[in-house]
């Protein structure tokens, strides 16, 4: 369903990210009210054509769309406990860092207050808000979602996983999982070049192509891993096993703890200790007991 320019919309926190979202909406043309806890972060937003709101209650009056982006999942209820039975008949968005149970005790919270609810994981940093590469994940009510889309495109792509709550949020933890790994394992890497006098400015430079590259074939990876047969080989656990072993000493060497290597070394290990070695080193991935395909672990 098309948006109108005049729906009205509050936003509720004022961190970065919150005022990246409020912007969006008063640039997208949108009567929006924000409220923030501690005073003095809405000036730039009122000065582009946004009402300030003194307390969560004036704030929440003012829009039928609210959005919350509050610092974690017990600021959700402290912000807005108070003022449920004013949410009455509302849609709530929650697009605060949210765990999945976290996200799933607020929609059934939202349901006994008679609030529809829709959960969001923000897959942007705040300066990507409304630029090419900002990505926002919803689950939970299907109707907000449908009939907001226009806002939600107003902060980057929208894709919807559900009327699970908790869906979009295991989603978005997943792909962070993957973005921390990654970094942590450039850390090592930084701090073993360092003992041979490269900076970790120039091993940053070294990296960024080499990750890039390798990345590409995730998709690949994941296919196979999908069909659960590994016998086709693209690189074998006992191959990986000889060069995670030589990367464990050579840290050991360089006097790197073994912190981020030493877990993956245990991954792999446990593969070729049952038998696994000559089979495709995407196989890794069943030393994390995934639930079965399509069977979600409860």
């Amino acid at each position: 369903m098309a948006e109108s320019p005049r729906t009205t919309a509050t936003v509720l926190g004022l961190g970065a990210m919150g005022q990246a979202l409020a912007a969006a909406l008063v640039r997208g043309g949108h009567q929006t009210t924000v409220w923030n806890r501690s005073p003095g972060k809405d000036t730039e937003l009122v000065a582009a054509g946004a009402k300030s709101a003194t307390t969560v209650a004036e704030a929440v009056a003012a829009g039928d769309l609210v959005v919350a982006c509050l610092f974690d999942h017990q600021s959700v209820h402290d912000v807005l406990d108070a003022v449920a039975d004013q949410l009455a008949g509302r849609s709530l968005v929650n697009l605060t860092s949210t765990e999945p149970q976290g996200a799933r005790e607020l929609a059934v919270w939202a349901q006994r207050h008679g609030i529809d609810y829709l959960d969001g994981g923000i897959i942007a940093t705040p300066p990507m808000i409304g630029q090419p590469g900002s990505s926002i994940l919803y689950s939970g009510s299907q109707q907000i979602f449908d009939d907001h889309r226009e806002v939600w495109e107003l902060f980057g792509s929208a894709e919807y996983f559900g009327t699970d709550a908790g869906s979009a949020s295991v989603v978005d933890f997943a792909l962070l999982a993957g973005m921390y790994a990654m970094f942590a394992g450039f850390y090592h890497g930084a701090a073993m070049v360092r003992t041979v006098g490269i900076s970790a400015a120039d091993f940053g430079q070294r990296s960024a192509g080499w990750l890039a590259a390798m990345t590409a074939s995730l998709p690949r990876a994941g296919a196979q891993i999908d069909t659960g047969d590994y016998t086709t080989v693209f690189q074998s656990l006992d191959f990986t096993k000889a060069a995670i072993d030589a990367i464990v000493s050579a840290s050991r060497d360089a006097g790197v703890d073994l912190d981020i290597v030493g877990p993956l070394k245990n991954l792999v290990d446990r593969q070729v200790a049952d038998g696994y070695g000559a089979q495709s080193t995407e196989r890794m991935f069943e030393s994390l007991n995934p639930p079965p395909v399509g069977k979600p672990r409860a």
